[in-house]
């Protein structure tokens, strides 16, 4: 989930996302991961199986809630 809206915030691509994920302490941070790795935490072809599993719209909402929650 957490690879999405760091993908969706970004707008960057699969491999994109996971590449900034396992260069970014924080990101590795935002996805959950405790210590720095510099391994990518996952392949990017998981990326389509966390996008099925989640609804755009479901995506959508949360990434609003954030954004209201944030001001």
């Amino acid at each position: 989930m957490a690879a999405l809206i760091i993908q969706e915030r970004l707008g960057i691509s699969d491999r994109e996302t996971v590449e900034q994920i396992r260069e970014t302490p924080y990101l590795q941070y935002f996805i959950g991961l405790t210590n720095y790795q510099i391994e990518a935490p996952f392949d990017a072809s998981m990326m389509v199986y966390f996008r099925k599993r989640i609804k755009l719209n479901l995506l959508n909402k949360i990434n609003q809630e954030m954004v209201e929650k944030g001001r």
